[in-house]
């Protein structure tokens, strides 16, 4: 795997507790929860750390803020989940796969979780740690999640599962249908959608599910969860709700910064270890990735998948490249409204929303151009930036690699522009 850079975030405290189902059932760990906003104990404790460091319910491999380096990176949400070889029935010139959307069983319910179970498996994530008793250490299990098969050649079968299934991993192991274990090998994953794409030996898997088409979706439309809650002794329990809402979107911590997720929400009950599994619809297409839920005392019912045309090019483009490639401007960054007052000396008092920088990649753009710790950016071109999401959000959905960006600013209360050019996150 490639080492991806340091994660620069602070760690994120969610509002409602968010159990990110992306968090990897272990024993020791059942049910992580994380709450929204984040804690800074102290900018000059930030500063000189370098981070303001984001840990999700997951264990996340090393990360900057401003590039989700979607590289060979594990991280620990629940497990994965799984699209079909028929899904990919076409390839375009470049060989990364389109799908052919296709009904696949008009049968019963159980006629249809029979076939789709068939693709489902368990992912278990090894690590190594250290004897207490000696200097030894031994791979031992980490966490166990979900995948879905989702395509076949005559070399390998692939399967999709969460990034945080798979995060910090020495060792990944896949739980077939039949109770086969295989050692799975990791193609690529990206922390900022949560997903990853897994391969296998083809001989050993049965089946592969058929890729839906999640924007035919509708609130009151039957979906089914297939996965493996809280470990492996569980593995392929089936659930069955309603699709809730088709356009959420929910705002999660990641090792590449804090970001938006859009998600389908499902009242089919999801649970640790989830992660990464199938929901499907009654014809057994696979329409989402079971990734993350809401966990309160008096709330139930409300979980979330990543939906199947969302997940697509993000397949194909690990598929193709291994990694996902972004814009990198090399900075780490909190929010201005998290940071203390007494750290802000200087500022104008009509300066209420912007981003801290915390820490400078000096080989970035960023640090090539002279921005320093403690600047505080409020602008970039003509988009004003209020949160640390907003710069994310507009680097990665609006500007392209090598564009020359204007970044406005303010160093220690006086305005300033610095003027960079944007690089890849795959080659900083």
């Amino acid at each position: 795997m490639e080492n991806d850079r340091q994660n620069l975030y602070d760690e994120p405290v969610y509002e409602h507790k968010i159990e990110l189902n992306q968090e990897r059932y272990s024993s020791n760990q059942h049910n992580q929860k994380v709450s929204k906003g984040m804690k800074v104990k102290g900018f000059l404790q930030l500063v000189a750390a370098g981070v303001i460091g984001s840990v999700l319910t997951l264990t996340i491999a090393p990360y900057t803020d401003l590039d989700d380096q979607a590289s060979n990176q594990t991280i620990s949400k629940n497990e994965q989940l799984s699209t079909s070889s028929e899904m990919y029935s076409t390839a375009n010139s470049n060989g990364a796969s389109t799908p052919t959307f296709s009904q696949t069983s008009n049968g019963s319910i159980a006629d249809t979780i029979e076939i789709a179970s068939k693709a489902i498996v368990g992912v278990v994530n090894y690590q190594q740690q250290q004897n207490p008793f000696s200097t030894e250490t031994a791979k031992v299990e980490s966490g166990t999640g979900s995948g879905v098969i989702f395509k076949k050649d005559d070399s390998f079968a692939y399967i999709i599962t969460n990034h945080h299934v798979i995060e910090g991993a020495e060792n990944l192991e896949v739980s077939l249908y039949n109770g086969t274990k295989v050692e799975a090998q990791l193609i690529g994953s990206d922390a900022l959608t949560d997903l990853a794409v897994l391969k296998i030996d083809s001989s050993k898997a049965e089946h592969a599910l058929t890729l839906g088409d999640s924007s035919t979706l509708r609130p009151g439309d039957t979906v089914l969860a297939i996965g493996n809650p809280l470990g492996l002794d569980l593995s392929r329990t089936v659930t069955q709700g309603i699709v809730s809402a088709t356009d959420r979107t929910i705002s999660i911590p990641t090792s590449a910064g804090e970001w938006d997720l859009q998600v389908i929400q499902t009242d089919a009950a999801i649970n640790p270890g989830n992660s990464g599994g199938a929901l499907i619809n009654t014809n057994g297409e696979l329409v989402g990735i079971n990734s993350l839920k809401i966990s309160q005392n008096g709330v139930e019912g409300l979980g979330f998948a990543i939906p199947s045309n969302d997940v697509l090019p993000i397949v194909n483009e690990i598929l193709e490249n291994g990694k996902i490639e972004r814009p990198y401007m090399g900075v780490g960054l909190a929010s201005l409204e998290e940071i203390p007052p007494i750290y802000l000396q200087g500022l104008p008092d009509h300066i209420t929303k912007g981003v801290v920088v915390t820490s400078v990649d000096p080989n970035s753009a960023a640090g090539k151009a002279g921005i320093q710790v403690q600047d505080i950016i409020t602008a970039i071109n003509d988009t004003d930036i209020h949160h640390s999401n907003d710069l994310r959000k507009l680097l990665y959905k609006e500007m392209e690699i090598g564009q020359e960006i204007e970044v406005h600013l303010y160093r220690q209360g006086e305005r300033n522009t610095i003027t960079l050019t944007l690089t890849s996150n795959q080659t900083n």
